[in-house]
Protein backbone atom coordinates (compact mmCIF):
# COMPACT_ATOMS: atom_id res chain seq x y z
CA UNK A 1 0.00 0.00 0.00
CA UNK A 2 1.24 3.59 -1.00
CA UNK A 3 0.14 7.13 -0.51
CA UNK A 4 0.44 9.01 -3.54
CA UNK A 5 -0.66 12.73 -3.97
CA UNK A 6 -1.80 14.51 -6.98
CA UNK A 7 -3.92 17.74 -8.19
CA UNK A 8 -6.47 15.94 -9.70
CA UNK A 9 -8.14 11.99 -10.07
CA UNK A 10 -9.57 10.75 -13.01
CA UNK A 11 -11.94 7.77 -12.29
CA UNK A 12 -12.60 6.26 -15.57
CA UNK A 13 -10.53 6.39 -19.14
CA UNK A 14 -13.13 6.02 -21.66
CA UNK A 15 -13.15 8.93 -24.18
CA UNK A 16 -14.80 11.07 -21.70
CA UNK A 17 -11.95 10.31 -19.06
CA UNK A 18 -9.05 10.05 -21.69
CA UNK A 19 -10.10 14.23 -22.81
CA UNK A 20 -10.69 15.22 -19.11
CA UNK A 21 -6.98 13.79 -17.85
CA UNK A 22 -5.26 15.28 -21.31
CA UNK A 23 -7.56 19.04 -20.53
CA UNK A 24 -6.41 18.82 -16.60
CA UNK A 25 -2.70 17.62 -17.48
CA UNK A 26 -2.27 20.34 -20.62
CA UNK A 27 -3.70 22.66 -18.17
CA UNK A 28 -0.81 22.06 -15.41
CA UNK A 29 -2.43 20.13 -12.43
CA UNK A 30 -0.43 16.49 -11.50
CA UNK A 31 -2.83 14.22 -13.03
CA UNK A 32 -3.79 10.52 -12.82
CA UNK A 33 -6.18 8.98 -14.84
CA UNK A 34 -7.60 5.40 -13.83
CA UNK A 35 -9.05 2.69 -15.58
CA UNK A 36 -10.36 -0.82 -15.00
CA UNK A 37 -9.61 -1.71 -18.53
CA UNK A 38 -6.72 -0.48 -21.13
CA UNK A 39 -8.36 1.15 -23.48
CA UNK A 40 -9.40 -1.15 -26.82
CA UNK A 41 -8.33 0.46 -29.87
CA UNK A 42 -8.61 -1.67 -32.36
CA UNK A 43 -12.33 -2.61 -33.84
CA UNK A 44 -11.11 -6.28 -34.44
CA UNK A 45 -10.40 -6.81 -31.16
CA UNK A 46 -12.58 -8.73 -28.55
CA UNK A 47 -14.78 -6.12 -26.49
CA UNK A 48 -14.26 -3.14 -28.91
CA UNK A 49 -16.98 -0.70 -29.08
CA UNK A 50 -18.43 -0.56 -32.77
CA UNK A 51 -20.20 3.35 -31.98
CA UNK A 52 -19.54 5.91 -33.48
CA UNK A 53 -19.01 9.26 -32.35
CA UNK A 54 -19.74 12.48 -34.01
CA UNK A 55 -17.59 15.81 -32.76
CA UNK A 56 -19.88 18.64 -33.44
CA UNK A 57 -18.29 22.25 -34.15
CA UNK A 58 -17.90 23.35 -30.48
CA UNK A 59 -16.28 19.91 -29.85
CA UNK A 60 -13.94 19.62 -32.33
CA UNK A 61 -12.76 23.59 -31.26
CA UNK A 62 -12.13 22.25 -27.67
CA UNK A 63 -9.90 19.09 -28.66
CA UNK A 64 -8.11 21.39 -31.34
CA UNK A 65 -7.61 23.98 -28.52
CA UNK A 66 -6.23 20.57 -26.17
CA UNK A 67 -3.90 19.68 -29.44
CA UNK A 68 -5.92 16.65 -29.80
CA UNK A 69 -7.69 17.33 -32.97
CA UNK A 70 -4.68 16.64 -35.02
CA UNK A 71 -4.17 13.01 -34.00
CA UNK A 72 -8.14 12.61 -35.14
CA UNK A 73 -7.92 14.08 -38.08
CA UNK A 74 -6.44 11.14 -40.49
CA UNK A 75 -9.84 9.32 -39.64
CA UNK A 76 -12.56 11.51 -39.29
CA UNK A 77 -15.51 12.02 -42.10
CA UNK A 78 -17.45 15.30 -42.34
CA UNK A 79 -20.56 15.87 -41.72
CA UNK A 80 -22.18 18.28 -44.02
CA UNK A 81 -25.99 17.68 -43.80
CA UNK A 82 -28.68 16.15 -41.29
CA UNK A 83 -31.51 14.01 -43.37
CA UNK A 84 -34.78 12.97 -41.20
CA UNK A 85 -36.72 10.38 -42.95
CA UNK A 86 -40.17 9.37 -41.80
CA UNK A 87 -41.16 5.92 -43.03
CA UNK A 88 -44.11 5.17 -40.34
CA UNK A 89 -46.62 5.10 -43.05
CA UNK A 90 -48.66 1.37 -43.10
CA UNK A 91 -46.85 0.07 -46.10
CA UNK A 92 -44.82 -3.12 -45.38
CA UNK A 93 -41.54 -2.88 -46.43
CA UNK A 94 -41.45 0.88 -45.75
CA UNK A 95 -41.16 3.35 -47.85
CA UNK A 96 -40.21 7.16 -47.15
CA UNK A 97 -43.23 9.45 -47.18
CA UNK A 98 -41.27 12.63 -45.56
CA UNK A 99 -37.43 13.30 -46.25
CA UNK A 100 -35.82 16.41 -44.73
CA UNK A 101 -32.17 17.57 -44.94
CA UNK A 102 -30.67 19.44 -43.06
CA UNK A 103 -27.64 21.98 -44.33
CA UNK A 104 -24.79 23.08 -42.74
CA UNK A 105 -24.20 25.71 -45.01
CA UNK A 106 -27.21 27.13 -43.15
CA UNK A 107 -25.54 28.13 -39.79
CA UNK A 108 -21.86 27.79 -41.09
CA UNK A 109 -19.19 27.43 -43.41
CA UNK A 110 -18.30 24.39 -41.87
CA UNK A 111 -19.80 20.74 -41.75
CA UNK A 112 -21.86 20.21 -38.81
CA UNK A 113 -19.22 17.53 -37.32
CA UNK A 114 -16.85 15.01 -37.93
CA UNK A 115 -17.87 11.20 -37.45
CA UNK A 116 -14.54 8.88 -35.79
CA UNK A 117 -15.04 5.36 -34.80
CA UNK A 118 -14.63 5.63 -31.19
CA UNK A 119 -11.93 2.71 -31.62
CA UNK A 120 -10.00 4.85 -33.35
CA UNK A 121 -10.38 8.16 -31.37
CA UNK A 122 -9.20 6.00 -28.03
CA UNK A 123 -6.23 5.62 -30.08
CA UNK A 124 -5.74 8.99 -30.88
CA UNK A 125 -6.13 9.87 -27.73
CA UNK A 126 -3.54 7.60 -26.42
CA UNK A 127 -1.13 9.09 -28.35
CA UNK A 128 -2.57 12.81 -26.95
CA UNK A 129 -1.88 11.55 -23.28
CA UNK A 130 1.67 9.92 -24.15
CA UNK A 131 2.71 14.06 -24.58
CA UNK A 132 2.07 14.86 -21.26
CA UNK A 133 4.47 14.99 -18.47
CA UNK A 134 1.81 15.69 -16.05
CA UNK A 135 -0.39 12.99 -16.97
CA UNK A 136 -0.29 9.73 -15.61
CA UNK A 137 -2.45 6.94 -17.07
CA UNK A 138 -3.51 4.00 -15.32
CA UNK A 139 -5.24 0.71 -16.25
CA UNK A 140 -5.86 -2.54 -14.77
CA UNK A 141 -7.18 -0.74 -11.66
CA UNK A 142 -10.32 1.23 -10.24
CA UNK A 143 -11.11 3.89 -8.05
CA UNK A 144 -12.84 1.44 -5.22
CA UNK A 145 -13.08 4.02 -2.20
CA UNK A 146 -13.85 7.78 -1.74
CA UNK A 147 -13.14 9.78 1.41
CA UNK A 148 -13.57 13.23 1.10
CA UNK A 149 -13.47 16.27 3.43
CA UNK A 150 -13.41 20.45 3.05
CA UNK A 151 -9.70 20.32 1.92
CA UNK A 152 -9.08 16.93 -0.17
CA UNK A 153 -10.33 13.93 -1.34
CA UNK A 154 -8.69 10.78 -0.61
CA UNK A 155 -8.82 7.94 -3.48
CA UNK A 156 -8.28 4.06 -2.71
CA UNK A 157 -7.45 1.73 -5.73
CA UNK A 158 -8.26 -1.67 -6.05
CA UNK A 159 -4.73 -2.42 -5.58
CA UNK A 160 -4.57 -0.74 -2.53
CA UNK A 161 -2.66 2.15 -3.21
CA UNK A 162 -4.04 5.77 -1.94
CA UNK A 163 -3.96 9.15 -3.71
CA UNK A 164 -4.84 12.62 -1.89
CA UNK A 165 -6.17 15.27 -4.25
CA UNK A 166 -7.91 18.43 -4.69
CA UNK A 167 -10.63 17.04 -7.34
CA UNK A 168 -11.91 14.04 -8.22
CA UNK A 169 -13.20 13.70 -10.98
CA UNK A 170 -16.15 10.95 -12.01
CA UNK A 171 -16.10 10.11 -15.76
CA UNK A 172 -16.83 6.62 -14.48
CA UNK A 173 -19.71 5.58 -16.76
CA UNK A 174 -24.06 5.47 -15.89
CA UNK A 175 -23.61 3.18 -12.55
CA UNK A 176 -20.59 5.56 -11.78
CA UNK A 177 -19.22 4.01 -8.06
CA UNK A 178 -17.43 7.89 -7.06
CA UNK A 179 -21.02 9.14 -7.91
CA UNK A 180 -22.86 6.80 -5.79
CA UNK A 181 -20.18 7.42 -2.81
CA UNK A 182 -20.72 10.99 -3.22
CA UNK A 183 -24.30 9.91 -2.30
CA UNK A 184 -25.32 11.91 -5.43
CA UNK A 185 -29.34 10.56 -6.82
CA UNK A 186 -29.67 10.45 -10.24
CA UNK A 187 -33.07 10.08 -12.24
CA UNK A 188 -33.35 7.19 -14.83
CA UNK A 189 -35.59 7.16 -17.47
CA UNK A 190 -35.85 3.03 -18.94
CA UNK A 191 -37.67 2.90 -22.47
CA UNK A 192 -37.72 -1.17 -22.71
CA UNK A 193 -35.35 -0.08 -25.89
CA UNK A 194 -31.71 -1.14 -26.68
CA UNK A 195 -29.62 -0.15 -29.54
CA UNK A 196 -27.53 -2.27 -32.68
CA UNK A 197 -24.53 -0.91 -33.40
CA UNK A 198 -22.21 -2.20 -36.70
CA UNK A 199 -20.75 -0.73 -39.91
CA UNK A 200 -21.71 -1.43 -43.30
CA UNK A 201 -20.77 -1.14 -47.03
CA UNK A 202 -22.98 0.08 -49.55
CA UNK A 203 -22.93 0.76 -53.45
CA UNK A 204 -24.30 4.11 -53.35
CA UNK A 205 -22.12 7.04 -51.75
CA UNK A 206 -23.39 8.59 -48.82
CA UNK A 207 -21.76 11.89 -49.70
CA UNK A 208 -21.13 13.29 -46.34
CA UNK A 209 -24.94 13.31 -45.05
CA UNK A 210 -26.13 11.10 -41.92
CA UNK A 211 -29.45 9.73 -42.18
CA UNK A 212 -32.29 9.69 -38.93
CA UNK A 213 -34.87 7.18 -40.43
CA UNK A 214 -38.03 7.18 -38.02
CA UNK A 215 -40.47 4.32 -38.36
CA UNK A 216 -41.44 2.19 -34.98
CA UNK A 217 -38.94 1.11 -32.07
CA UNK A 218 -36.43 3.97 -32.21
CA UNK A 219 -34.56 5.61 -35.17
CA UNK A 220 -32.43 4.05 -37.77
CA UNK A 221 -29.08 5.96 -38.00
CA UNK A 222 -26.90 5.94 -40.85
CA UNK A 223 -23.37 7.89 -40.20
CA UNK A 224 -21.03 8.41 -43.18
CA UNK A 225 -17.54 6.43 -42.44
CA UNK A 226 -14.42 6.85 -44.92
CA UNK A 227 -14.42 3.83 -47.87
CA UNK A 228 -13.35 0.45 -46.69
CA UNK A 229 -12.18 -1.50 -50.03
CA UNK A 230 -13.04 0.86 -52.27
CA UNK A 231 -16.64 0.87 -51.34
CA UNK A 232 -18.76 3.80 -49.38
CA UNK A 233 -19.33 2.91 -45.78
CA UNK A 234 -21.39 3.97 -42.54
CA UNK A 235 -21.98 3.32 -38.90
CA UNK A 236 -25.53 2.26 -38.17
CA UNK A 237 -26.99 2.37 -35.14
CA UNK A 238 -30.39 0.65 -34.79
CA UNK A 239 -33.06 1.62 -32.01
CA UNK A 240 -35.77 -0.79 -31.29
CA UNK A 241 -37.65 -2.51 -28.46
CA UNK A 242 -35.96 -5.27 -26.07
CA UNK A 243 -37.64 -8.42 -28.00
CA UNK A 244 -37.62 -7.11 -31.98
CA UNK A 245 -33.85 -6.09 -31.17
CA UNK A 246 -32.64 -9.35 -29.72
CA UNK A 247 -34.39 -10.91 -32.67
CA UNK A 248 -32.70 -9.27 -34.96
CA UNK A 249 -29.40 -9.78 -32.98
CA UNK A 250 -29.66 -13.70 -33.27
CA UNK A 251 -30.45 -13.87 -36.79
CA UNK A 252 -27.46 -14.70 -39.45
CA UNK A 253 -26.26 -12.86 -41.75
CA UNK A 254 -27.91 -12.85 -44.47
CA UNK A 255 -31.03 -12.31 -43.38
CA UNK A 256 -29.87 -9.70 -41.26
CA UNK A 257 -28.58 -7.96 -43.94
CA UNK A 258 -31.74 -7.97 -46.09
CA UNK A 259 -33.66 -6.41 -42.74
CA UNK A 260 -31.43 -3.76 -41.93
CA UNK A 261 -31.59 -2.77 -46.26
CA UNK A 262 -35.56 -3.01 -45.61
CA UNK A 263 -35.23 -0.89 -42.62
CA UNK A 264 -32.67 1.56 -44.25
CA UNK A 265 -35.60 2.16 -47.08
CA UNK A 266 -33.10 1.18 -49.84
CA UNK A 267 -31.46 4.82 -49.34
CA UNK A 268 -28.01 3.50 -49.93
CA UNK A 269 -28.30 0.65 -52.07
CA UNK A 270 -27.96 -2.70 -50.56
CA UNK A 271 -26.09 -2.94 -47.36
CA UNK A 272 -23.39 -5.27 -46.71
CA UNK A 273 -22.27 -6.13 -42.79
CA UNK A 274 -18.79 -5.29 -41.93
CA UNK A 275 -17.46 -7.23 -38.65
CA UNK A 276 -20.01 -8.02 -35.98
CA UNK A 277 -22.70 -6.25 -34.14
CA UNK A 278 -22.92 -4.96 -30.62
CA UNK A 279 -25.96 -4.72 -28.06
CA UNK A 280 -26.43 -1.36 -26.28
CA UNK A 281 -29.56 -0.55 -23.73
CA UNK A 282 -31.01 2.90 -23.96
CA UNK A 283 -31.66 5.05 -21.15
CA UNK A 284 -31.69 8.68 -20.36
CA UNK A 285 -30.97 9.67 -16.92
CA UNK A 286 -29.68 12.84 -15.29
CA UNK A 287 -27.77 13.54 -11.63
CA UNK A 288 -29.57 15.38 -9.08
CA UNK A 289 -26.07 17.81 -9.10
CA UNK A 290 -22.90 18.10 -10.77
CA UNK A 291 -20.91 18.04 -7.66
CA UNK A 292 -20.70 16.60 -4.26
CA UNK A 293 -17.74 17.45 -1.66
CA UNK A 294 -14.26 17.70 -3.94
CA UNK A 295 -16.09 15.82 -6.74
CA UNK A 296 -17.54 16.86 -10.12
CA UNK A 297 -19.52 14.52 -12.36
CA UNK A 298 -18.92 14.71 -15.91
CA UNK A 299 -20.18 12.72 -18.77
CA UNK A 300 -22.73 9.38 -18.41
CA UNK A 301 -21.62 10.13 -15.03
CA UNK A 302 -23.63 12.86 -15.22
CA UNK A 303 -25.68 12.25 -17.62
CA UNK A 304 -27.15 9.60 -20.36
CA UNK A 305 -29.24 10.31 -23.15
CA UNK A 306 -30.71 8.31 -26.34
CA UNK A 307 -28.13 8.03 -29.38
CA UNK A 308 -30.43 11.04 -31.27
CA UNK A 309 -28.58 13.78 -32.95
CA UNK A 310 -24.89 13.20 -31.45
CA UNK A 311 -25.62 14.90 -28.72
CA UNK A 312 -24.05 12.47 -25.64
CA UNK A 313 -20.36 12.72 -25.85
CA UNK A 314 -20.76 16.28 -27.15
CA UNK A 315 -22.66 17.23 -23.85
CA UNK A 316 -19.65 15.64 -22.53
CA UNK A 317 -16.97 17.54 -24.04
CA UNK A 318 -18.88 20.90 -23.07
CA UNK A 319 -19.09 19.44 -18.97
CA UNK A 320 -15.35 18.94 -19.28
CA UNK A 321 -14.27 22.47 -20.76
CA UNK A 322 -16.56 24.20 -18.74
CA UNK A 323 -14.90 22.59 -15.16
CA UNK A 324 -11.20 23.28 -16.54
CA UNK A 325 -12.21 26.98 -17.31
CA UNK A 326 -13.07 27.06 -14.18
CA UNK A 327 -10.23 25.55 -12.86
CA UNK A 328 -7.71 27.76 -14.17
CA UNK A 329 -9.48 31.11 -13.22
CA UNK A 330 -8.77 30.22 -9.53
CA UNK A 331 -6.10 27.17 -9.90
CA UNK A 332 -5.61 27.41 -5.98
CA UNK A 333 -8.92 26.87 -5.27
CA UNK A 334 -8.81 23.65 -7.04
CA UNK A 335 -12.02 21.53 -6.07
CA UNK A 336 -13.52 23.85 -3.24
CA UNK A 337 -17.20 24.27 -2.89
CA UNK A 338 -17.12 27.83 -4.78
CA UNK A 339 -15.78 26.22 -7.91
CA UNK A 340 -17.71 22.97 -8.17
CA UNK A 341 -20.60 25.20 -7.37
CA UNK A 342 -20.27 27.34 -9.93
CA UNK A 343 -19.70 23.91 -12.54
CA UNK A 344 -22.82 22.95 -11.26
CA UNK A 345 -24.63 26.19 -12.03
CA UNK A 346 -22.89 26.94 -15.15
CA UNK A 347 -24.13 23.30 -16.74
CA UNK A 348 -27.29 22.04 -14.88
CA UNK A 349 -29.78 23.88 -16.85
CA UNK A 350 -28.48 23.02 -20.23
CA UNK A 351 -28.31 19.44 -19.51
CA UNK A 352 -31.30 18.85 -17.77
CA UNK A 353 -32.86 20.59 -21.11
CA UNK A 354 -31.23 18.52 -23.36
CA UNK A 355 -32.00 15.25 -21.49
CA UNK A 356 -35.97 16.11 -21.55
CA UNK A 357 -35.82 17.38 -25.80
CA UNK A 358 -33.98 14.13 -26.15
CA UNK A 359 -36.08 11.82 -23.84
CA UNK A 360 -39.43 13.28 -25.88
CA UNK A 361 -37.50 12.94 -29.02
CA UNK A 362 -37.33 9.48 -28.57
CA UNK A 363 -40.69 8.72 -27.59
CA UNK A 364 -42.00 10.21 -30.63
CA UNK A 365 -39.59 8.05 -33.03
CA UNK A 366 -40.84 4.80 -30.92
CA UNK A 367 -44.38 5.64 -31.60
CA UNK A 368 -46.10 2.61 -32.96
CA UNK A 369 -49.89 3.62 -33.14
CA UNK A 370 -50.44 4.80 -36.68
CA UNK A 371 -52.07 8.32 -35.65
CA UNK A 372 -48.89 9.23 -33.62
CA UNK A 373 -46.77 8.27 -36.66
CA UNK A 374 -48.51 10.71 -38.69
CA UNK A 375 -48.49 12.88 -36.34
CA UNK A 376 -44.96 13.06 -36.10
CA UNK A 377 -44.83 12.52 -39.73
CA UNK A 378 -46.38 16.12 -40.11
CA UNK A 379 -44.44 17.82 -37.51
CA UNK A 380 -41.48 17.10 -39.10
CA UNK A 381 -42.81 18.78 -42.16
CA UNK A 382 -44.27 21.85 -40.29
CA UNK A 383 -40.86 22.29 -38.17
CA UNK A 384 -38.81 22.03 -41.79
CA UNK A 385 -41.16 24.61 -42.87
CA UNK A 386 -40.28 27.68 -40.89
CA UNK A 387 -36.89 29.00 -42.26
CA UNK A 388 -35.91 30.58 -38.59
CA UNK A 389 -37.53 27.42 -36.61
CA UNK A 390 -35.45 25.39 -38.72
CA UNK A 391 -31.94 26.97 -38.33
CA UNK A 392 -32.39 28.04 -34.53
CA UNK A 393 -33.23 23.88 -33.93
CA UNK A 394 -30.27 23.17 -35.85
CA UNK A 395 -27.59 26.13 -33.88
CA UNK A 396 -29.07 24.72 -30.67
CA UNK A 397 -27.97 21.29 -31.48
CA UNK A 398 -24.89 22.19 -32.49
CA UNK A 399 -24.54 23.88 -28.76
CA UNK A 400 -23.67 27.41 -30.53
CA UNK A 401 -24.83 30.02 -28.78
Amino acid sequence: MTDHSVDVVVSGGGIAGMVTAIAFARAGFDTLCVDPQPPVTSRAADGADLRTTAFLQPARNFLDDLGIWQYFSPETMPLDIMRIVDAGGAENPPRIRVEKEFNSAEVSDLPFGWNIPNTAARAALMKRMDDLEKLTFLTGHSCERLFTREGEARVTLSNGDRYRAKLVVAADGRNSPMREQSGIPVQTTRFGQKALAFAVSHPIPHENVSTEIHRTGGPFTLVPLPDHDGMPCSAIVWMETGPNVHALFELDVPDFEAAMTERSCNLLGPLTLLGRRSLWPIISQLADRLSGQRVALVAEAAHVVPPIGAQGLNMSLADIRSLVDLALKDPANLGSLAMLDAYHKSRYADLKLRVQGITMLNRASMFDDQPLRDLRATGLNALYALPQVRKTLMQMGLGLK
